[in-house]
């Protein structure tokens, strides 16, 4: 299974970015798959989950701004991400499970992992 993460970059506050996780190789039934970010000196932290029965987790720290969906046709799991502020700066992980109850405990411990991509949000 293969994760490859894109769409990251640099933004003002305010501003608006997609990112993209192309995801090959699974033939998973179940599953949970998300997105996770983490910022110089912190913890890995959920950001937005779904699983194959099609249940979506925000953390609350971005509730109302962030979105996520996954496209079957093309496997690609996709965060839009709006509003966005200096603290949402991070290097932003697509993971995934074949057990959709990792959905709600956070994927952090996902069996499967992209190399990440970076947001950088200035004011």
């Amino acid at each position: 299974v293969q994760l490859a993460e894109s769409g990251g970059g640099s933004v003002q506050a305010g501003g608006s970015l997609t990112l993209s996780c192309a995801i090959s190789g699974y033939t998973w039934r179940d599953y949970c798959m998300g997105w996770l970010r983490q910022a110089p000196g912190k913890a890995r932290d959920g950001v937005a989950h779904i699983d194959s029965n099609g249940r979506v987790i925000y953390a609350d720290f971005v509730k109302g701004r962030f979105t996520i969906s996954k496209d079957d046709a093309k496997n690609n799991l996709v965060l839009q991400m709006n509003s966005l502020t200096p603290d949402d700066s991070a290097m932003y992980y697509c993971a995934a499970d074949r057990i959709p109850h990792m959905c709600n405990i956070g994927l952090t411990s996902a069996d499967y992992w992209g190399q990440g991509t970076q947001v950088t949000v200035s004011s």
